[in-house]
């Protein structure tokens, strides 16, 4: 357990947004749907900061606020003190598909992602419930937070980065939420945590908090810049830093990942060939919104949305895949010409329906508008 995975460095295959020394990549979309587990050479990276490189031989937990008995837990002790749990996840950025946001509405600000901001994967550890109860919380603490605070390294906008969600989400066993000790069998590597980090499921990426070190209780919610300054919704009054000011303390932290889907392959602006029979075969992935999972449908038009195609589901009905992405493959006969589009949309267990697009808003966060392969060459 002492010896610190390396980061897996793929310059040939990722598009790098890294500024400074935060590591920001995503792979090729197509690349990512090739398997239903996210592999770690394949995975994105979304960081504040420079990723640190720690010993879980040393490295420690801390669990305080409002608890009844503050506790001080190394990763031996998360280990082997707790039952451990396993949950299969998607992990999504809150910027992922901001690139579509930016053009297919109007600008916005921060990294110019893709579709590839996401990944789904094997997390294992200790469930979150049952280390706040060994700290002594009170499971009928009504209106109470969980910090979740990393003090390894200076972030860009704040000396250490944070983030909360309210305790409810953290208790409720149904909820799946976990300290990971590892990834896909693996230990997690660096760059996503190591040694540990939590695993919020359906809940915006900005909160799984990478090389975790405290776990406070309190009544408020977390005060770093990236819970109150970052990953809001704003509404569309605000649209630029000035007038976003007075929205930011208005305006409710991210939390649950809206219903989305994308279209992997093709690529936008491909050129494809027809079969012989004139179809063309389209693949993608589709995430459910928040604890509403599984995605239970996905449909999928070549004539801008005036009529709808079944895709299938690959991956379906094999365990708990509530906080699942799904890949889905559809096949589908295209005119033949240039600027040619295909369009997605995804449906949940809970009846949420992926609209055409999703309100705008200054920093390009939680954009499901229909998935699109755009300026499609079809011959």
């Amino acid at each position: 357990m002492s010896t610190a995975p390396s980061i897996i460095h793929r310059d040939d295959l990722y598009v790098e947004y890294s500024v400074d020394k935060p590591l920001n990549r995503e792979p090729p979309v197509k690349q990512l749907v090739s398997s239903f587990l996210t592999p770690a050479d394949i995975s994105y990276d979304r960081n504040h900061g420079p990723v640190p490189h720690l010993s879980a031989d040393s490295h420690t937990v801390h669990v305080d606020g409002l608890v009844s008995n503050p506790l001080t837990l190394s990763v031996q002790q998360l280990a082997s003190e707790f039952p451990q749990h396993e949950v299969v996840c998607a992990l999504e950025c809150a910027g992922n598909r901001r690139h579509t946001m930016r053009t297919m509405l109007k600008e916005v600000q921060g990294i110019d992602w893709g579709d590839a901001a996401v990944m789904n994967c094997k997390w294992r550890g200790p469930r979150l419930r049952d280390v706040l109860l060994a700290a002594g919380v009170r499971e009928d603490a009504a209106g109470l937070h969980v910090e979740f605070s990393c003090y390894q390294v200076k972030c860009q906008e704040d000396e250490w980065f944070g983030a909360s969600v309210p305790l409810e989400r953290c208790l409720r066993e149904d909820r799946d939420a976990i300290l990971a000790l590892e990834m896909n069998d693996a230990p997690l590597p660096v760059n996503h945590g190591y040694p540990v980090r939590a695993i919020l499921p359906g809940i915006v990426g900005a909160r799984w908090v990478k090389w975790l070190d405290r776990i406070t209780v309190s009544e408020h919610e977390s005060p770093n810049f990236y819970q109150q300054h970052d990953y809001k919704v704003l509404p569309p009054a605000a649209v630029d830093h000035e007038s976003a000011r007075p929205f930011w303390e208005q305006t409710p932290p991210m939390s649950d990942m809206p219903i989305n889907s994308v279209v992997a392959v093709p690529e936008d602006n491909a050129t494809v060939v027809l079969s012989s029979s004139e179809f063309m075969e389209v693949k993608g992935y589709a995430v459910p919104h928040g604890a509403d999972g599984p995605v239970t449908r996905v449909q999928v038009s070549v004539d801008g949305g005036r009529t709808w195609v079944d895709a299938k589901i690959e991956e379906a009905g094999q365990g708990n895949r509530r906080w699942c992405w799904v890949l889905w493959t559809a096949v589908v006969s295209p005119e033949r010409g240039t600027g040619r589009e295909v369009l997605s949309r995804a449906f949940d267990a809970a009846g949420n329906v992926q609209v055409e697009h999703s309100q705008w808003n200054l920093r390009g966060v939680g954009y499901n508008g229909y998935g699109r392969a755009r300026n499609l060459t079809i011959i």
